[in-house]
């Protein structure tokens, strides 16, 4: 069973950064290689849907949010194990509980089904 686990979450004052980090591990493998996998960071705030923030796909492909691109960088280390999210010049908006996710596809479409979930971070903008 794959496993993950954010981190990296909490309060910040507007136009700063933060960095969150996703641990993967378990599923059939003794070591994560990432290379079958799509890969998202998801974010909601409470009462609302969650919305996909950022995904990066086996080769390294990427997509975001219309309201985060140029800000928020999605990456991995496949070795590690590990995926993470940039997030620059934070605005109030951006304040959310932040998820990764995990789908056993190698690329990221709109409606991918994301098997793997992580327990969340919050991240707190104030203005």
């Amino acid at each position: 069973q794959v496993q993950l686990e954010e981190s990296g979450g909490g309060s910040v004052r507007a136009g700063g950064s933060l960095r969150l980090s996703c641990q993967i591990s378990g599923g059939n493998y003794k070591t994560y290689d990432g290379v079958s996998y799509c890969m998202a960071w998801f974010r909601q705030v409470s009462g609302k849907e969650r919305e996909g923030v950022a995904t990066i796909d086996s080769n390294g492909r990427t997509t975001y949010l219309d309201s985060v691109e140029g800000r928020f960088t999605v990456s991995k280390d496949n070795r590690e194990g590990r995926l993470y999210l940039q997030m620059n010049s934070l605005k109030p908006e951006d304040t959310a509980t932040y998820f990764c996710a995990a789908a056993r596809v190698p690329r990221c479409f709109s409606n991918t089904d994301y098997s793997y979930w992580g327990q969340g971070t919050h991240v707190a903008v104030s203005s």
